[in-house]
């Protein structure tokens, strides 16, 4: 087995193990990987590599805005926000503006982080429980 192939082993298992909060959290380190990536590939005058990196982000996005349940306030709140996000992606990817990937990498960033936090959280009360 290749080291390659061992890492991919390792992720799929992360994955097919982690809590609906973990893989909320390992989405949103993928958004954020991708936007460094594509503010690289512009920095780098690589265009093709940011228009897939920024794409990526925006699908990441996309999933979020299709998975929340909407009979909550905080979800309507949550849609508008991933809807701005998307826009200024699509601006992004359209100009190649890294001014705009900086903006929503912050914003990515903060949600991320507070999912991670939210997660300690609950981790920390179920192993109260036991």
């Amino acid at each position: 087995m290749n080291m390659n192939s061992a890492y991919q082993q390792y992720q799929q298992q992360s994955v097919m193990t982690a809590s609906p909060g973990e893989l909320v959290v390992m989405l949103y380190n993928g958004c954020i990987r991708f936007i460094k990536q594509a503010i690289e590939c512009i920095n780098g005058k690589d265009l093709m590599g940011a228009h897939t990196a920024i794409i990526r982000a925006q699908d990441i996005i996309v999933e979020f805005m299709s998975t929340l349940d909407m009979k909550y306030e905080v979800s309507h709140n949550l849609m508008a926000l991933y809807d701005y996000l998307h826009r200024r992606l699509v601006e992004a990817n359209t100009r190649k503006d890294v001014a705009a990937l900086e903006e929503v990498l912050g914003f990515v960033t903060e949600l991320r982080d507070t999912w991670a936090e939210a997660v300690k959280i609950t981790r920390k009360q179920i192993y109260k429980k036991e």
